[in-house]
């Protein structure tokens, strides 16, 4: 079977740093319209407690997802050992496309991978190029495609990227407005001869039942904005925590039991970074189910304190970071075993598991 190794990681982490006192002025009402009766002070307090999020990174004005997914493209392609004409695609995981914040109209055409194909200036017409709409899992699932076009022969060289601007499409009155965050991840996935390392296994489901809205688009929470027009990110914290907690461990497991491995043979899970303590549980349930309560602050990196949640991007940068020696505490070298782990609007739910050559 043809073995498919990671060839290049590179990130873009915007330099615009948002504290969460930068809310501390914020107007924010409930879903049914009525001011929350806590102090702002109060509720950022809470927020943090459980989200573990104390800033996030926001991109800069007239930046639009795809040019921070360019900007990650390139990153990627220095670490790489291929130049940019040698990609056979370009797959683009976002949610939103290039949101324009002064309309909050999402733009998807053409493709956001046409157009980092376009700032890239690729040449070659060889080079497809798709968007994928995964929710939070995008990359993920993106890496999964990219591995199984290689492996049937289709591609040796495919380029993922995870990018967000969410700050362009949060509602300034939902407290959850302060969880979202930008980024972009990048990462080159390609055909190798060596048969030591590389892509082991995955899995991945949907449940699109009552879980279909956990997460979907809705107006502001304002009532006096009902006749704007405009539409939210929006969801239902505790619907997806107690999705999160019953399902995504099992998906985790069905992964590794796919891989031939056990929790024990895991370096490091990179896991989707959407809310510490949700987080924290989830490694928890996946302790239980293996009868072993392990070290999660040596098994599961966290990036969410200072990144806050940028979707699609959180695992290629988070795994940028690490290869960049940039985390504390966390590195990984040659022959480790990772996985990659999500969940997120849909309900999807992925878990690929890769050993570094």
């Amino acid at each position: 079977m043809t073995n498919v190794i990671i060839n290049g990681v590179g990130s873009y982490i915007p330099e615009q740093v948002i504290p969460n006192s930068h809310f501390l002025d914020s107007e924010f009402y409930q879903e049914d319209g009525t001011p929350f009766p806590d102090e702002n002070h109060v509720i950022i307090r809470k927020f943090e407690k459980i989200t573990g999020i104390k800033e996030r990174r926001y991109a800069k004005p007239g930046q639009k997802a795809s040019d921070l997914g360019a900007i990650a493209a390139r990153n990627a392609l220095k670490e790489s050992t291929i130049d940019a004409e040698d990609l056979d695609y370009i797959i683009f995981a976002h949610n939103f496309g290039d949101m324009q914040k002064s309309t909050n109209r999402i733009d998807m055409m053409p493709s956001l991978a046409a157009r980092v194909k376009n700032q890239l200036k690729i040449t070659n017409p060889a080079t497809s190029c798709y968007d994928i709409s995964f929710g939070c899992p995008g990359w993920v699932q993106g890496a999964i495609q990219a591995t199984q076009m290689i492996r049937c022969g289709d591609a040796r060289h495919v380029m993922v990227i995870g990018g967000e601007t969410l700050s362009q499409t949060v509602d300034p009155h939902d407290r959850d407005s302060m969880i979202f965050a930008d980024g972009a991840g990048a990462t080159i996935f390609s055909i190798t001869d060596n048969p030591s390392g590389g892509y082991k296994a995955q899995c991945s489901r949907t449940d699109a039942d009552q879980e279909l809205c956990y997460l979907n688009m809705g107006p502001s929470n304002n009532p006096a904005l009902e006749d704007h027009g405009g539409s939210y990110i929006k969801m239902k914290g505790r619907k997806i925590y107690e999705y999160a907690l019953t399902n995504v461990a099992d998906a985790m497991k069905c992964a590794i039991e796919r891989a031939g491995l056990e929790l024990k043979d895991l370096k490091k899970i990179l896991i989707h970074q959407a809310n510490e303590k949700m987080d924290e549980a989830i490694l928890h349930k996946l302790f239980k189910l293996y009868g072993d309560m392990g070290n999660s602050s040596e098994l599961m990196p966290m990036t969410i304190q200072k990144l806050g949640n940028s979707s699609v991007a959180t695992i290629p940068t988070m795994l940028d970071l690490i290869l960049k020696g940039e985390l504390e505490d966390h590195e990984l070298h040659s022959g480790d075993n990772i996985m990659f782990a999500s969940v997120g609007a849909g309900m999807h739910i992925n878990a690929m598991v890769y050993q570094m050559p």
